[in-house]
Formats: C-alpha cells, sequence, structure tokens
C-alpha cells in the first residue's frame, strides 16, 4: 500500500498518458476514414459532372445541326 501512496502521481500520469494516446490514435483513424470518403465522394462528384457535360454536349450539337438544316433549307429557297 505504500507503493502506491508514493508512486500514484507517477501511475495516474501514465494512464492519463496512455488514454490520451489511445484518443489521439482514434482520432487520426477516424480522420484517414473521413479522407477516403471524401476522395470518394469527390470521385463521384467529378464523374457525374463530365456525364452532365457530356450530356450538355450532346444537346448543343444536336441544336447546332438543327440549325445548320434549318440554315441550308432557308438559303435553298429563292424569294
Amino acid at each position: 500500500m505504500e507503493v502506491i501512496r508514493e508512486w500514484w502521481a507517477v501511475l495516474l500520469g501514465t494512464v492519463a498518458g496512455i488514454v490520451w494516446l489511445s484518443r489521439l490514435e482514434w482520432r487520426g483513424l477516424n480522420n484517414e476514414k473521413e479522407i477516403k470518403r471524401l476522395w470518394t465522394q469527390r470521385k463521384e462528384d467529378l464523374d457525374n459532372a463530365a456525364a452532365a457535360r457530356r450530356e450538355t454536349n450532346d444537346v448543343l450539337r444536336e441544336i447546332r445541326q438543327d440549325i445548320k438544316a434549318l440554315l441550308t433549307m432557308q438559303g435553298g429557297k429563292k424569294e
């Protein structure tokens, strides 16, 4: 019992240090998971944006072809 009384501060400090290091490791692991999730989210967002751009470009290409066709038809008639 005397040993505990003499060393209680050291033991308490050691336990507190172990708890603190465990919390630090847990935070690091959670941050790593969050970073991986964010990279996955970013990849999905980039893929969705690319798909939207392709779709927009297809619509614009179709509109351009329609305009060319209308101009060709209009240009062929003489008034």
